[in-house]
């Protein structure tokens, strides 16, 4: 891999979990983007993801730029799996720096509406596979590295309510959890951030189709009035887990090209 001006981030000869990394087929997700980055930095990653295949793929196009990835499939629901996906990391690299948190699936209604089966759905995946993905990774990161930084995926559900409510709680759920994580491993030389993306066109997002006039409305709720993309929040979750943010810890980045910061109401999660 050539080596340039962004390994000023601190990543090299260190190790990373991209939890949540694949993505289908060559499209670019927030966790693929992340991991991409990542590896360009100079770092090692394990790429994760339920689906094997899915990561795989990812770890061929990071290999294809001359970075070094593993892929391994986990399902983050269980707590052994986490356990033998941080093992892993050791296995393969030695040590374990770094650990992004990028599980995560969608609902839409109110408390009404949610069927309660749903709800628990919604808030193991995206909520609960960040606590035991964290859980393990710690521990691994204090003996191996003495320390390291942990950033998990939140949205901008959390910070305005939009008709998706056991989303917009679990989201939530993952910004309390940053902040008090940040709080409990400080100690520990552990720095633990959120990021909160808005609209940003993924392939999670655009799988079930999506019009050119629902991705120009997108567009448009931004001040900005262009469209994200899985490579914003890569770039983001990159910054909060290198050494620039070395004074940055509970904190919650917003992405989303000033959305949150105007009204128009949008019709699909970000």
């Amino acid at each position: 891999m050539t080596v340039g001006p962004e390994n000023d981030y601190g990543f090299e000869g260190k190790a990373a979990i991209v939890a949540g990394g694949g993505a289908a087929g060559d499209g670019i997700g927030n966790g693929r983007a992340a991991a991409m980055l990542l590896a360009r930095a100079g770092a090692r990653v394990l790429v994760v993801d339920r689906e094997l295949k899915l990561a795989e793929r990812t770890a061929e196009m990071i290999k294809a730029e001359g970075g070094t990835a593993i892929a391994h499939a986990t399902d983050a629901t269980v707590p052994k799996q986490c356990e033998q996906m941080v093992q892993a990391a050791l296995d393969h690299f030695s040590r374990l720096d770094f650990l992004d948190n990028n599980i995560g699936i969608g609902s839409r209604g109110s408390v009404v509406d949610e069927p309660l089966e749903t709800y628990r759905r919604v808030m193991q995946i995206n909520v609960e596979t960040m606590f035991l993905c964290s859980k393990y990774a710690i521990p691994a990161m204090i003996k191996t590295a003495k320390g390291g930084a942990i950033v998990n995926v939140s949205s901008i559900s959390a910070l305005r309510p939009r008709n998706l409510t056991t989303y917009t709680t679990s989201k939530g759920a993952v910004i309390a959890l940053s902040r008090a994580m940040a709080v409990d491993h400080g100690k520990d030389g552990i720095r633990v951030n959120c990021v909160a993306p808005g609209p940003v066109y993924t392939p999670m997002v655009y799988a079930g189709g999506m019009s050119e006039n629902a991705r120009s409305q997108r567009a448009k709720a931004s001040v900005l009035g262009i469209e994200g993309t899985g490579w914003d929040v890569g770039h983001a979750v990159r910054f909060l887990l290198s050494n620039h943010a070395r004074y940055i810890t509970g904190q919650t980045l917003v992405v989303d090209g000033g959305v949150t910061i105007q009204a128009p109401a949008r019709d699909s999660a970000g």
